[in-house]
């Protein structure tokens, strides 16, 4: 395919979102991004009228989530944060969380992203994928902002079945 997704989209309409999902496009909202740059645009010295602007953008990134997801376009958890502000990565989940249901928002990361990247195996728990595991000692589906909070939250992680980080024993406490 020549390509399959956009970026940002913040600004884009009912209509825009409805051909999205006919072309089976996928999107990358990355919210985080504009919040972020709302919060420390001004500290990393960016000029008032920028500020204005990326206000408007900020506003509109909601919005242009819920029309993409009512429209039926696959949604894909991403953010462009980088540098000093990459910290800001996890705060995709709270935001979406606004306008989708945390199932939603986690399907975004995991499933959907797979499918973006051509790695089907990838994003699903069943045998024959590769999966990496988050063991929580919250339920996300209930409180997507347990993610957020991995220094809190986090009681393992599983990479190609193996335990990377904390002990499984863990997870049950």
């Amino acid at each position: 395919r020549w390509f399959r997704c956009v970026e940002h989209a913040n600004l884009i309409d009912a209509a825009t979102a409805g051909l999205l999902a006919e072309k089976e496009m996928f999107l990358v909202g990355t919210l985080a991004t504009y919040e972020a740059l709302a919060t420390r645009g001004a500290d990393a010295g960016m000029p008032a009228d920028q500020l204005a602007k990326l206000q408007r953008v900020r506003e509109a990134g909601l919005r242009s989530i819920e029309l993409a997801g009512a429209a039926g376009v696959r949604l894909v958890y991403g953010t462009d944060l980088l540098g000093t502000m990459h910290d800001a990565q996890l705060t995709e989940f709270s935001l979406r969380a606004q306008v989708q249901p945390a199932a939603e928002v986690l399907r975004a990361a995991t499933v959907d992203a797979a499918a973006l990247l051509d790695q089907p195996d990838l994003g699903r728990i069943e045998p024959g994928t590769r999966a990496d595991l988050l063991l929580l000692d919250a339920d996300p589906l209930a409180d997507i902002t347990v993610l957020t909070r991995p220094d809190r939250h986090l009681t393992a992680v599983v990479q190609g079945g193996r335990t990377v980080v904390g002990r499984l024993d863990q997870a049950s406490r």
